[in-house]
């Protein structure tokens, strides 16, 4: 097998391996279906505090129409807060509901529940290559941020 069916196989493992994580920790817990978008909003808020919705975009590295279009429907599930900064109406930031982050907590416990049953029923082999593989998948998120990154992308676009 080549480099590239390897990286073809890859692309195409994580979309399945990330949705069958989100079903099944969404079952074991009872937890409403929020999308992957949102949870990852939560998580970075979670860690903040609070957040400018530009801030927000950026640290998501999502375009400002789509965080305002996650933010409006989180709002609207009361899973997130708006508050305006000084008599600027238009700054704001945005923090996580004490309900969100209930939910947040309550999907990392079903997670670690979930991901540690199935590990403990792959055969030795898997799963130490499983366990290895996490500080490899986390370079390898970190090269590919790298290459998504403003400076990246304009590189890209110049030549």
């Amino acid at each position: 097998m080549t480099d590239t069916d390897d990286a073809v196989r890859l692309g195409q493992m994580t979309g399945p391996l990330r949705r069958a994580v989100l079903r099944a920790v969404r079952i074991a817990a009872d937890l409403p279906d929020l999308p992957e978008a949102q949870i990852e909003v939560l998580r970075v808020l979670a860690a903040e505090t609070s957040l400018a919705s530009g801030e927000l975009a950026a640290r998501l590295r999502l375009a400002r129409p789509t965080t305002s279009n996650l933010l409006t429907t989180m709002r609207r599930q009361g899973l997130v807060e708006r508050e305006r900064i000084g008599e600027d109406l238009r700054r704001v930031v945005v923090r996580p509901t004490p309900h969100a982050l209930d939910l947040l907590a309550r999907y990392d416990r079903a997670s670690r529940q979930v991901l540690s049953t199935a590990l403990d029923s792959l055969g030795a082999d898997a799963r130490q290559a499983v366990v290895a593989a996490v500080h490899a998948f986390e370079e390898l998120t970190t090269v590919l941020d790298a290459m998504s990154s403003p400076v990246a992308v304009e590189r890209h676009s110049a030549s």
